[in-house]
């Protein structure tokens, strides 16, 4: 009789637990409400024991209505539900969105020209840049103005709730501002861009230094590898590792030739060293697997993401009729 290594073992029990409807080994599993945050008292979510807590969005003009004065009433109510219930909270804290009618940095940010705007559209691209139209924004993070009153935020969040919630993460690091230039906001260089990110998530374990601090970092704007390597992205991932910084963010795409050639090595070779996480977003559950052509299945986004990106945290969005049909059934070990 062949003796199996402990090595295979492991990963014979991994591959198991999969394919018989449990959570893949050691990762931590959440939903992503969004800001749909009511649905935190959801029976499903809160009788599901593998969900551990709920990842809600919250964002700076929510928390911060007007200059130097915080609310945060809003992550209080919902942390003291979910300890109610033996859950954790993980915090999303948006700076951007992906609509052009919603901005969600504070008014007066928009209002005082020394932020100089506050906040630059993003644009949708498809062919030549003429033709770019409006695909949200996103605050000036590498505008030292703006970012002096988002660092204020981050360490009134941290007196609050540093080492009180499970983390904190800052949202994908791409935008789409084109690449000739012409479309640049004010200021901004991708070299300018990445020491920025470096920056915001220095501060942001500075401010949570006993939560989990993660930076989801996806793409950078001025690179596309693996033709094009300005390092950029690599740099955020070292200098995340230097900190301490968790790493991870959207989406969960199994073998995505993109992702793939981008965040996913990064993430992977981050595991065991940092916090690691990744989240199936809205119309993940919908996509197709390179692999097999066919659209993916639950049991697929589990192994991917929990055995070979190696992560930490599996952030579940609640897309229906995914969410409470194919995802709570097999988290609770149903065939």
């Amino acid at each position: 009789m062949k003796i199996v290594s402990a090595c295979n073992w492991r990963t014979l029990i991994l591959l198991l637990a999969c394919c018989c409807g449990g959570a893949a080994e050691g990762a931590h599993h959440y939903v992503f409400f969004n800001r749909e945050r009511e649905r935190i008292s959801d029976a499903l979510f809160i009788e599901t024991k593998a969900l551990e807590g709920a990842q809600l969005k919250y964002t700076w003009r929510e928390l911060e209505p007007e200059k130097g004065a915080y609310d945060f009433s809003a992550v209080q109510h919902d942390l003291r539900f979910l300890k109610e219930k033996g859950k954790r909270l993980f915090v999303q804290l948006q700076d951007s969105s992906f609509d052009p009618a919603i901005i969600n940095v504070p008014r007066y940010l928009l209002k005082d020209p020394r932020y100089h705007g506050g906040a630059d559209k993003q644009y949708n691209i498809e062919g030549e840049e003429q033709h770019a139209v409006p695909g949200g924004w996103v605050a000036r993070r590498w505008d030292p103005a703006v970012q002096e009153r988002f660092h204020e935020l981050l360490f009134a969040l941290g007196k609050e709730f540093d080492g009180k919630i499970e983390g904190i993460n800052l949202p994908e690091t791409a935008v789409d501002f084109g690449e000739s230039g012409r479309l640049f906001p004010k200021g901004f260089t991708p070299e300018v861009y990445r020491d920025a990110v470096i920056t915001n998530m220095t501060v942001l374990k500075r401010a949570f230094p006993n939560s989990v601090a993660m930076q989801y970092a996806n793409f950078m704007p001025g690179e596309w590898l693996p033709d094009n390597d300005r390092s950029y992205l690599r740099s955020v991932y070292r200098r995340a590792r230097e900190l301490n910084v968790g790493v991870g963010g959207p989406d969960l795409l199994p073998y995505k030739p993109a992702q793939m050639n981008h965040c996913y090595p990064l993430i992977r070779g981050c595991a065991g060293s940092v916090p690691t996480g990744i989240a199936v977003q809205w119309g993940n559950y919908e996509s197709r697997n390179p692999k097999t052509g066919k659209q993916v299945t639950i049991a697929e986004l589990l192994e991917f993401g929990g055995n070979y990106l190696r992560v930490n945290y599996i952030f579940w969005c609640a897309q229906e009729p995914y969410y409470s049909k194919r995802l709570i059934p097999l988290l609770r070990g149903k065939r």
